[in-house]
């Protein structure tokens, strides 16, 4: 009865060890998936359109607020992808997000039943990335990221 025990607990150990390679290289892909957006979209935040529309929505300053914006979420994104300094990129991300989705997705305040509905998509979209920037603010980058390195390399 005790070699049954101890093959469930050796297949056990084994099943673990199995799991753990498999999570530690899911983390970096997502961190590509989380930061993505946020790298693929930071240029287009130098464009006259974009600044025009934002300033249409009633961003403040858009044409110095917009840029700025995309340099934060480009920064942060990168940091988030590349695991370096995480815990900073994704606060930065979270001061990205917060005005950003509270001011560009008013859905509340959307006349059209279509257009709020699109635009609550957007909300919920833009809740859920800072869901995840928030785990990464709290857990950080995770294995595979020069976060990490440096934490080894420390002790």
């Amino acid at each position: 009865m005790s070699t049954r025990l101890e093959t469930m607990e050796l297949l056990g150990s084994a099943t673990e060890s199995a799991r753990t390679d498999v999570w530690r290289y899911l983390v970096p892909v997502g961190r590509l998936l989380l930061a993505a957006p946020f790298i693929l979209a930071g240029p287009f935040h130098f464009a006259p359109a974009t600044i025009r529309f934002a300033a249409a929505q009633g961003v403040p300053l858009a044409s110095v607020l917009v840029p700025l914006s995309g340099l934060l979420a480009s920064a942060g994104g990168l940091s988030i992808l590349l695991g370096y300094r995480a815990r900073l990129g994704a606060a930065m991300v979270v001061a990205f997000l917060v005005p950003v989705t509270l001011v560009m997705h008013p859905f509340w305040a959307a006349p059209d039943p279509m257009m709020a509905q699109l635009q609550q998509a957007m909300f919920m979209k833009n809740l859920s990335m800072l869901g995840g920037a928030l785990l990464v603010s709290y857990f950080g980058a995770g294995p595979l990221s020069f976060d990490s390195r440096r934490e080894r390399s420390s002790r």
